[in-house]
């Protein structure tokens, strides 16, 4: 019997974050978030999620911010898009 199985990524979801200001260029309401999954598939089925990786880009400066670096201006917008 052969399996087949693997990770691969599903699709991206971006949306605005309208009230926050860039730490970099210091514009406000250039970031868009970027939030994209990984998951376990078997015979091209999606079975469970493996990961998330969020991130922002600023339309402006072009500057990238990793979930880590996101401050707490930026946190808490993200919280409440996503309620």
């Amino acid at each position: 019997m052969i399996l087949f199985f693997g990770t691969r990524p599903g699709q991206t979801a971006q949306f605005p974050l309208p009230n926050t200001t860039c730490p970099h260029c210091k514009q406000l309401g250039t970031l868009t978030i970027s939030k994209s999954s990984n998951w376990f598939h078997l015979f091209w089925i999606r079975i469970f999620k493996i990961s998330t990786r969020i991130v922002a880009e600023c339309s402006h400066c072009k500057r990238v911010y990793f979930e880590e670096e996101f401050t707490e201006e930026m946190k808490q917008n993200l919280i409440q898009i996503q309620a």
